[in-house]
């Protein structure tokens, strides 16, 4: 009988590689599991024990602050401002200015992107390399003309005007469906033409179910970044009306009781508002890594 051949050791160079990916892995989920670690430790206990990896005195204090489910004198006693939260208002604050934006965004910049790859007009690509020129401008520099815009429409301290800036169309998803666009088989317009289709007609029943991944892809990525903004709606929105969940935590992180900081709280509600950015990314990261990489091939 033979013996059995031993498996061949992996190259220096690619063990390497997967040594330096597990480290990199791993500072990338530290931050993470401290949040989750924190917020599930009485806040009271967290400076005696500060090194500690794993939940000192766990508890879900920091949650019940977060909901309002907790009364004044506990959450004092367990190292809590007493103030309260009004945690699903802010939530459904940030879930409406996200979706706005989000859904216009994307509906318009479709159009955009399918008037600069599909339709010929004279300017069209000088107005496009002007209009991708802005992703060279820094968005702090928009700040302030938007901010005037804004106060001038008497849209401060408003869902609104949190939302407005961005709820048009952006260079970037501009661009990005428009190199998707550029890939679809022309035959299959002109033939929807040639059977009496408008241009309106085959933008939504052609164009845009044949774009779906991109869309879809967009989708994701728009509502996360419109979810975790948070030095737009923090010039602009001043009461619960409008303050968006980011903003909010800076307002209970501000609410400091004498013997400090909040923490698990902080983390608790951090850990909350983070939650449906991680399942929605969680669930889609296939199909955007996927759409990413396919519109990316000309």
């Amino acid at each position: 009988m033979s013996r059995a051949r031993r498996r061949p050791l992996p190259p220096p160079g690619r063990m390497a590689a997967w040594v330096l990916m597990a480290v990199v892995v791993l500072v990338t989920l530290l931050p993470f599991y401290w949040i989750v670690r924190t917020a599930f430790s009485a806040n009271a206990a967290l400076s005696a024990h500060p090194t500690s990896l794993l939940p000192v005195d766990a508890n879900l204090g920091g949650f019940a602050r977060v909901f309002g489910t907790q009364s004044t004198e506990k959450a004092l006693a367990q190292g809590g401002s007493g103030a309260s939260l009004n945690f699903w208002r802010y939530l459904l604050n940030s879930v409406i200015v996200s979706t706005l934006v989000t859904g216009c965004q994307i509906f318009f910049s479709a159009m955009a992107a399918y008037a600069f790859s599909r339709l010929h007009w004279r300017g069209r690509g000088t107005l496009y390399g002007l209009f991708l020129a802005g992703l060279m401008v820094p968005t702090i520099f928009t700040l302030l003309p938007n901010f005037v815009l804004i106060k001038q429409l008497g849209l401060v301290d408003t869902l609104l005007g949190v939302a407005l800036p961005t709820m048009f169309m952006t260079p970037f998803t501009v661009f990005f469906l428009r190199q998707f666009f550029l890939q679809m088989p022309r035959e299959i317009e002109e033939a929807a033409l040639l059977d009496g289709a408008g241009k309106v007609r085959v933008f939504f029943r052609l164009i845009l179910p044949m774009a779906s991944a991109p869309i879809v892809t967009l989708t994701v990525l728009t509502y996360m970044t419109s979810w975790n903004d948070y030095f737009w709606p923090l010039m602009v929105s001043y009461s619960d009306s409008s303050r968006v969940l980011t903003v909010a935590l800076s307002v209970f992180r501000s609410q400091a009781p004498q013997t400090g900081v909040d923490w698990a709280g902080l983390m608790a509600a951090t850990l909350v508002a983070a939650l449906p950015m991680l399942v929605l990314f969680a669930c889609c990261a296939r199909r955007i890594v996927n759409s990413i990489g396919f519109t990316g091939i000309k």
